[in-house]
C-alpha cells in the first residue's frame, strides 16, 4: 500500500454522541496507514468542538472549524480544499461507514488509475420505502438528463483524485446535494468513475437530516448541473413538446378550414423560443466551462 497518498475528510455537525465511539478507531487506523485526517467542524452547537480539540495536537490530524454552519457540502469543500495528498476520501461522522473499506477504494483507484470511486451501499441499507422511492426518483431524474452509470449516486463515501475534486468544488452546492452533483460533474467531464461495494453499519447516535427539503434541493441542483453541461438536453424536449402540442391543437382547425388557432400559434412559438434559448444556453455553458478549465490551468502553473 502506498503511504502518504490519502487524506480522509470527515464533515461533522453536532455529533457529540457518535464522535467518542467513532473517532478513536479512525484516528488509530489513519496513523497506522500514515494517512492525513481532516476533521471539519461545521459550526456545531454541541460539544463537538471540545471533543475535536483533544485530537488537534496530533500531527496527522488537522481540525478545521466553521464559525457558522455552512452545510454538508460546505464542510466537504473546506476539507477537500485543504487536502494535499494525491487522493482524498470523504466519510460521514455518524459511524455508519467502516474505515476498513477505505483501503479497498484506494487500491482500486491506484490499480485502475480511476478519478473517482463511489462507495456503493448494499440495497438493504435503504431501510424505509419512502427514502428508497425518493432516491430512485432522483436517480431516474438524473439519468434522464445525463449519462449515469452509477447506482448509488448520493453515497457520502467517495474517493477522489484530489486535484480534480478541488477543480470542481465551485460547481458544487454547500447542501446535501454535494455528493450527487460532484459525481455528475466527474461523469460529464469524462473522468474515470467506478463503484466499489462497501459495508454499512447502524448509525451510532443521532438521526439523519435528510428530508423533503433536501430531496427538492437535490432536484434543483441536478437540473442546474444539467443546464451547465448540456442545456439542450433540457430545452430540446420542451421545444419539441410545445411544437407538437401546437400542431396537434391547430390541425383540426386547419382541416375544418378555419385557419390556425391563436393557441396553436402560441404553443409553436413557445417551442421555437425554447429552442433558441437552448442554443444560447449551450454557448454560455461552453464559455463557463472554458473559464473553469482556464482557472484550473492557472492554479496548476
Amino acid at each position: 500500500m502506498v503511504n502518504n497518498a490519502l487524506s480522509v475528510v470527515v464533515p461533522i455537525y453536532n455529533e457529540e454522541e457518535s464522535l467518542p465511539l467513532f473517532l478513536p478507531g479512525l484516528v488509530d487506523y489513519c496513523q497506522r496507514k500514515n494517512w492525513s485526517l481532516i476533521l471539519v467542524n461545521d459550526g456545531s452547537t454541541d460539544q463537538t468542538r471540545s471533543i475535536l480539540g483533544e485530537y488537534a495536537p496530533m500531527p496527522e490530524v488537522e481540525v478545521l472549524h466553521h464559525g457558522v454552519n455552512h452545510g454538508y457540502g460546505g464542510a466537504l469543500k473546506t476539507g477537500i480544499a485543504n487536502a494535499t495528498t494525491p487522493y482524498t476520501v470523504t466519510i460521514d461522522a455518524d459511524g455508519q461507514h467502516s474505515h476498513e473499506d477505505i483501503e479497498a477504494l484506494l487500491e482500486r483507484a491506484i490499480d485502475e488509475q480511476a478519478d473517482l470511486i463511489v462507495g456503493s451501499r448494499p440495497p438493504e441499507f435503504m431501510a424505509s420505502s419512502f427514502r428508497s422511492t425518493g432516491k430512485w426518483i432522483i436517480r431516474s431524474f438524473a439519468r434522464f438528463l445525463m449519462p449515469l452509470p452509477i447506482k448509488d449516486l448520493n453515497s457520502g463515501f467517495k474517493l477522489y483524485r484530489t486535484q480534480l475534486a478541488q477543480k470542481y468544488l465551485e460547481l458544487c452546492p454547500d447542501s446535501m446535494a454535494f455528493s450527487d452533483i460532484i459525481t455528475l460533474v466527474f461523469i460529464n467531464q469524462r473522468h474515470l468513475v467506478f463503484e466499489q461495494p462497501i459495508t454499512i453499519k447502524q448509525r451510532i447516535a443521532g438521526k439523519s437530516t435528510i428530508n423533503l427539503y433536501t430531496a427538492f434541493d437535490t432536484f434543483i441542483n441536478i437540473l442546474n448541473i444539467a443546464m451547465m453541461f448540456n442545456p439542450l438536453r433540457v430545452f430540446l424536449p420542451l421545444s419539441f413538446l410545445f411544437v407538437l402540442l401546437g400542431i396537434a391543437w391547430g390541425l383540426p382547425f386547419i382541416l375544418m378550414g378555419r385557419g390556425l388557432s391563436v393557441g396553436a400559434v402560441l404553443a409553436i412559438f413557445t417551442g421555437l423560443l425554447f429552442f433558441v434559448i437552448g442554443l444560447i444556453a449551450q454557448q454560455l455553458s461552453a464559455i463557463r466551462l472554458q473559464l473553469i478549465n482556464h482557472k484550473s490551468r492557472q492554479k496548476e502553473s
